[in-house]
């Protein structure tokens, strides 16, 4: 693929008898939003902590830029962002403080007016963590991850216990990131989620991919294969009724 950002190929990790990743091949387009899909224990944190150089390759090569993850972690870890599950913070730090001390960690100085306004959290600047709720502290999370100017951006399950408006406030986010240029990389396990942010999506079984395609070809190949839903597919479903009645407005 002439203009992927990333390549991985044959990749795979073990943990004693345990194929955690068993020869998982892919490529991502350069400014696409791409999604690996799976149920837990499938393999899907393990192979992004792989592409992160957070945790050794067994087998396989990676990629990313043109750069060997492999042999280069350093630089790998100097040009991407990553967004955890649950991210951790000095709860007795201002946040513009902590965006400044990372940004330090890179060698980078950042503009924290401009990145929390981009975050919608210009009003929380003097703020400490422990004071943002669930929706605001992930938004803070990534804003912590783009400190550094990345070129790909790894969101793990990033709307995991967020309510409609903040979980669709994100969505926003993500695609605005997406149009900056930055390739961005995620796990979730809401198919709506991977239907509306992913160009592709990677679905991921004991640690094997299963299918990849984007959603609208996965699906269209689903209905070919004679699926039929036993319910008819409404034009509205509860989350929309609650957004409506409630304003897509965040709360916090």
């Amino acid at each position: 693929m002439s203009n992927a950002i990333l390549e991985v190929k044959n990749l795979k990790k073990a943990y004693g008898s345990n194929m955690a990743v068993d020869g998982v091949s892919f490529s991502v387009k350069r400014g696409e939003v791409f999604g690996i899909l799976g149920p837990n224990g499938a393999g899907k944190t393990t192979t992004l902590e792989m592409i992160e150089a957070m945790r050794p390759i067994d087998g396989g090569t990676c990629v990313l830029d043109g750069i060997d993850v492999s042999k280069n972690s350093r630089k790998i870890k100097q040009m991407i962002g990553v967004q955890p599950q649950t991210a951790s913070f000095e709860e007795k730090t201002k946040l513009t403080e902590l965006l400044e001390f990372f940004a330090s960690t890179y060698g980078e100085r950042v503009d924290t007016t401009k990145l929390l306004a981009d975050m919608q959290l210009s009003e929380k600047a003097d703020a400490y963590p422990e004071s943002l709720s669930g929706g605001q502290r992930q938004r803070f999370s990534i804003a912590a991850a783009l400190v550094n100017k990345p070129t790909v951006l790894f969101l793990d399950e990033p709307t995991t216990g967020l309510d409609p408006q903040a979980r669709r406030n994100l969505w926003d986010l993500i695609e605005s990131i997406r149009d900056n240029g930055v390739t961005v990389i995620l796990t979730t396990h809401y198919m709506d989620e991977a239907e509306k942010l992913c160009d592709r999506v990677a679905i991921m079984d004991g640690g094997k991919i299963i299918a990849l395609d984007s959603p609208d070809k996965l699906i269209k190949k689903l209905l070919k294969r004679g699926f039929k839903k036993e319910k008819q597919v409404a034009q509205a479903n509860l989350e929309d009724v609650f957004i409506d009645l409630t304003g897509k407005e965040l709360r916090a």
